[in-house]
């Protein structure tokens, strides 16, 4: 992708300041792209990047979603990555527990992308991070998670087929990238066993994919699995 392909285009990102969300900001950036990043608590890790601003707010309070949207002005492209990962047995999973999935996975996506269609720059676009895991069957150890990215991933189709022409909506669905916080130590080699080709996903796959989509005006409604092929074991979308 060519250097200066988004110039002009202003951008935010969602979960921007660690982990996929800085690689994700970096590549717009360098793209040519005017970057706003989101972030609850890594103001330090923020200051690092190549933002034009820093907001700061937990999306999952009343109103926040629609706030942040109205503090960035008229946005090109929304970036939902920010996300949450709670790992329990189901037996002991709380009801809130998966409340609290629901409400940072789905509930504050869902509220920026309504926010974001009412106030947006013609020929918008809107990517949402997912997770390859939607392709199967729910797990017993991360219940409320994965559920509130099914979920998601289903907004993501409607909301493609709602805001055509004018907004193009679409998903990346990313494969074993980085430990979750917590569970480092295990080097994700249970999981790595799943993937086909045998190594992590890069961050910088999932950032390149996520410029592709924002730049290629032919596709909406579209699902990517940025995932080494582990998704074939789940059997595809619907398996």
């Amino acid at each position: 992708m060519k250097q200066g392909v988004l110039q002009g285009k202003r951008v935010l990102v969602t979960g921007g300041a660690i982990r996929v969300g800085a690689v994700l900001v970096r590549t717009f950036a360098d793209a040519g792209a005017e970057v706003i990043v989101h972030c609850r608590t890594h103001t330090d890790a923020a200051a690092e990047l190549p933002a034009s601003r820093i907001l700061t707010c937990d999306l999952t309070a009343p109103g926040a979603p629609e706030k942040l949207i109205a503090d960035t002005g008229n946005l090109d492209i929304l970036i939902n990555n920010a996300s949450a990962y709670i790992r329990k047995p189901f037996e002991t999973e709380t009801q809130a527990d998966v409340q609290a999935m629901l409400d940072i996975n789905f509930f504050a996506p869902l509220a920026l992308m309504k926010a974001f269609a009412a106030t947006c720059n013609p020929e918008a676009c809107i990517i949402n991070l997912l997770d390859q895991a939607i392709s199967g069957h729910t797990k017993p150890d991360s219940f409320g998670y994965l559920i509130s990215k099914k979920a998601l991933a289903d907004a993501t189709e409607c909301a493609a087929l709602a805001y055509a022409p004018r907004i193009r909506v679409n998903g990346i669905a990313p494969g074993p990238v980085i430990a979750p916080p917590g569970l480092e130590h295990l080097n994700m080699e249970k999981t790595l066993k799943t993937v086909p080709l045998n190594r992590r996903v890069e961050a910088d796959d999932i950032a390149q994919t996520a410029l592709y989509l924002a730049t290629n005006r032919s596709i909406t409604g579209t699902i990517v699995n940025v995932d080494g092929g582990q998704h074939l074991y789940n059997g595809g979308r619907n398996g």
